[in-house]
């Protein structure tokens, strides 16, 4: 019951956001200049910035051994996960525009605005170093292969023999955050109270900012634009049941060769697995002149839907 109850008081929070921004779009109080400079804001300055301090606050250099195995065990289902998610974006002709956002919303979750919080109100504190774990191959994933897959996804993009090839593309500014954070964190590098106290505070804008974005998105498109079709529900069939299924199975094999994972580093693992779909995907679509109404739909969807799918994997994880 704790479980339900905390699930349904998080995805009210930001279902409460977005109405926010819906309603100040409706009102014509957000124009289209100001749906661009959101976009830049949150991409290139804001998510850079929280991942920086997150890193720093989250991990320590002997955490980063001792939590060696279990990233891998994380890079093998995530491995599996883009595999999956690629075959059947090709077997269900999922279009040009939507294929990014398709195989994004099987492997790359919503681990800090909305896993985080969660995690720490399952399990408490102690389980962090384990939620660690998927948070450093989450954020990998998403700014280094999730990305790729969505700004190739472009259906304006002319494709010619001879088009060079954009290698800002493989260190956009996350990823770029994190590398950073890294050096700072192996070179034991300090960082000034005041400059960390900053950084926390333009981070902080990132999940609202988000939110609101989504949210005007969501008014240009209507509210009609929320509906189940075959791509949407394949993409939440992925993301609720086929990417904690590969989790699961991933422990459960580890556990048969001898290598048994802690119950409570299982069902952190397992509970981020199935978290709703990254809050920036509207915003990485529009970006790649992709089908942002489509992005939107999924995110908005998955992030209700998750309320129902907690209690259940909160019971499954009890058996595995």
């Amino acid at each position: 019951m704790t479980a339900f109850i905390t699930s349904v008081e998080s995805v009210v929070e930001i279902i409460l956001v977005i109405a926010l921004g819906y309603y100040l779009r409706q009102k014509n109080k957000f124009d289209d200049n100001f749906k661009g400079s959101i976009s830049f804001l949150i991409m290139n300055i804001a998510l850079p910035a929280s991942i920086f301090v997150s890193v720093l606050k989250y991990l320590t250099r002997d955490k980063l051994v001792e939590l060696s195995g279990g990233l891998l065990y994380a890079l093998i289902s995530f491995a599996v996960g883009y595999l999956i998610a690629w075959l059947l974006s090709k077997l269900l002709r999922v279009r040009p525009g939507r294929r990014g956002t398709f195989i994004n919303m099987f492997v790359n979750a919503n681990t800090i605005f909305i896993g985080l919080p969660l995690n720490t109100a399952l399990f408490g504190v102690k389980s962090m170093p384990y939620f660690l774990i998927y948070y450093v191959m989450n954020t990998v994933s998403t700014w280094a292969i999730g990305v790729f897959f969505i700004s190739n996804d472009d259906p304006t993009k002319e494709k010619s023999s001879d088009q060079s090839f954009n290698w800002r593309k493989l260190l956009p500014a996350p990823l770029l955050g994190f590398l950073v954070a890294l050096v700072f964190l192996l070179l034991a590098i300090p960082v000034p109270g005041w400059i960390d106290s900053t950084l926390s505070m333009v981070g902080g804008i990132v999940t609202p900012m988000s939110l609101i974005y989504i949210g005007i998105v969501l008014s240009d498109a209507g509210l009609k634009s929320i509906h189940f079709d075959k791509d949407t529900i394949w993409a939440l069939l992925g993301r609720f049941i086929i990417a904690p299924a590969i989790m699961i199975t991933v422990i459960l094999v580890s556990g048969h060769v001898g290598s048994v994972m802690p119950s409570l580093e299982s069902s952190t693992l397992i509970i981020q697995s199935a978290a709703p779909g990254l809050a920036v995907l509207p915003i990485l679509a529009g970006q790649s002149h992709g089908d942002v109404e489509y992005a939107t739909n999924v995110v908005t969807t998955s992030t209700v839907l998750f309320v129902v799918v907690v209690p259940i994997l909160m019971t499954l994880v009890q058996y595995i």
